[in-house]
């Protein structure tokens, strides 16, 4: 019988943690350094790789993401050096989807075509805004020239492009959005991910909201109203959603993040990774040391490099429901009760169909298009006491 990590596929996530800046609205683990010993790293990486090789044994592995931080920081040499590395552990799967995170301010012509050659198959552009005024607001060192050289160059080099956009953005009104995104599309190749403004506690934008510095953001009905022009350009443009924040042509979707919306398994590579990982029948968190310098000590000296929790089948449930409502598809009622040991509430099923949040068409529930809208809110609903 199929362990149950295999519905959702077999991934890798390399986590490199430095950045030219730091934008004030990431909470992402990312740093900026004066110097980066590339060969240093490198070496951490392959040992890494080695030891995560010897725990899955015979695995096929579907994706490799290349995340941060700006992972386009990275030598060409490194990039190449860790996918040869991966390539001797695993079986690949068939056009295996290898990405690579990148940010305008780090790329050259030259620069695409080695990471090309290396076998990065996928690029992600973290865009973020097509006017200067906000770029400068968000805290990018690129322009929107610049951005669109950039882009220029990705499709010159590699077939799948996608890029980020932030919207909900100070003093945006949603005409404004629409016509930005217009514009947007005109640009995209396959893959768009759109994301709404947040305010995270401990970031800059955080410090300064709390101290209500952080003027000109939208109303709550604003942004609504911006997320539904989002699904509506995009779908008619022929990029629906097929999960929250993500849009894409047919056979374009993320395969890598599907992983984790699909609740497969992963590895956690790199300072602050996190990896979800089925061993001897059970499944585990897996979390590696947040700060740069001390991951690469640990590493190099053979020492705990990242924490590994438990997860009860109740548990796992819960990340399969958190996840997979997420994606257009959905989830599958009984995979979720052969995990959580018993089947979602059916008082709370009845409700929520009823008032047009969920569906249930043959093996699958999903949230509507209303339900992906107030997401937070529907899983309340369903969750277990």
């Amino acid at each position: 019988m199929a362990e149950d990590w295999q519905q959702g596929g077999f991934g890798l996530y390399l986590h490199w943690p430095f950045c030219e800046a730091k934008c004030p609205y990431c909470d992402f683990n990312s740093h900026v350094a004066r110097q980066i010993d590339q060969a240093r790293w490198c070496a951490a990486y392959l040992s890494e790789i080695d030891r995560y090789a010897a725990l899955t044994p015979g695995r096929v592995l579907n994706t490799v993401f290349f995340g941060g931080g700006t992972p386009s920081l990275m030598a060409p040499d490194t990039v190449a050096a860790i996918i040869a590395r991966i390539a001797q552990h695993w079986p690949m799967a068939n056009d295996p989807e290898i990405t690579l995170e990148a940010n305008p301010g780090s790329v050259e012509a030259g620069r695409f075509r080695a990471f090309a050659e290396a076998g990065i198959t996928r690029v992600s552009m973290g865009i973020q805004a097509l006017n200067d005024t906000d770029l400068r607001r968000l805290g990018r060192i690129h322009s929107v020239t610049e951005a669109r050289q950039a882009f220029d160059i990705a499709r010159k080099n590699f077939d799948r492009v996608s890029f980020d956009l932030i919207y909900a953005r100070q003093d945006q009104s949603p005409a404004a959005w629409k016509a930005e995104l217009r514009e947007a599309l005109d640009m995209a190749v396959d893959h768009l991910s759109l994301y709404q403004l947040t305010i995270e506690s401990g970031t800059a934008f955080g410090d300064r909201y709390a101290a209500g510095r952080l003027r000109g953001l939208p109303e709550d009905d604003t942004a609504a109203e911006m997320y539904e022009i989002t699904q509506d350009i995009c779908e008619g443009a022929g990029l629906p959603a097929y999960e929250v924040s993500n849009h894409a042509r047919a056979g374009a979707e993320s395969r890598h993040n599907l992983i984790y919306w699909r609740y497969g398994d992963y590895m956690g590579i790199g300072p602050g990774a996190h990896g979800r990982l089925t061993r001897g029948g059970h499944k585990y968190a897996t979390a590696a040391h947040r700060a740069p310098g001390k991951w690469l000590e640990s590493v190099e000296t053979a020492r705990t490099v990242e924490s590994w929790e438990p997860l009860s089948g109740p548990d796992q449930a819960v990340e399969y429901l958190l996840m997979g409502l997420r994606i257009t598809e959905g989830i599958d009622p009984a995979r979720f009760e052969r995990l959580a040991g018993k089947p979602l509430d059916q008082n709370s099923l009845d409700h929520l169909g009823a008032i047009g949040m969920i569906t249930a068409d043959g093996p699958r529930l999903r949230a509507t298009a209303a339900g992906r809208a107030v997401l937070n809110a529907v899983i309340r609903d369903l969750l277990p006491d």
